[in-house]
């Protein structure tokens, strides 16, 4: 069994936010001609690899100032439709001023069973970008997990090679 982490919706935990987001969805294909991001050509060639030691195998694992705090060994996960900070990770952060809002929709994939996250919570993350983030209660190896959501919103293309 393959697991990765996911949850049901991609836009949020009630019928509401769903709608919404098929909306979007509708609205885009409608407009998808007109709209075509002016994003600059990415390729990976041999220079890229200048400093790596292969072969490799390693993680992406990346340093991001979340809510004024830099936080280190957090995992990129291409497969991840969410983002997460583990409960551990804002313990040491004290977060004050930010609510936790509840949320019913679980994940899927840690375990191969669902999990219903502690809260979602949306916090600045590099260059004032908020960003919604889940509040986990497994803790891992990593402080947390930024997938899919961020590495769309910072255009970031990940090589797994390089």
């Amino acid at each position: 069994m393959i697991h990765m982490i996911s949850r049901g919706a991609t836009d949020g935990d009630s019928v509401r936010a769903r709608k919404a987001h098929r909306k979007r969805l509708d609205n885009f294909e409608i407009s998808r001609g007109a709209y075509l991001p002016q994003d600059p050509v990415i390729s990976f060639g041999p220079e890229d690899l200048q400093g790596i030691i292969a072969p490799h195998n390693d993680a992406l694992v990346v340093t991001a100032t979340i809510a004024d705090y830099d936080v280190e060994v957090i995992f990129i996960d291409n497969g991840s439709s969410v983002n997460i900070l583990f409960k551990s990770t804002l313990d040491q952060m004290k977060v004050e001023g930010f609510e936790f809002d509840p949320i019913s929709t679980p994940l899927y994939g840690f375990t191969g069973h669902d999990i219903v996250p502690l809260g979602l919570i949306t916090l600045p993350l590099a260059s004032n970008k908020n960003d919604d983030i889940y509040r986990g209660g497994y803790p891992l190896t990593y402080n947390g997990i930024l997938g899919r959501p961020d590495l769309k919103d910072f255009r970031a293309v990940a090589s797994t090679y390089h």
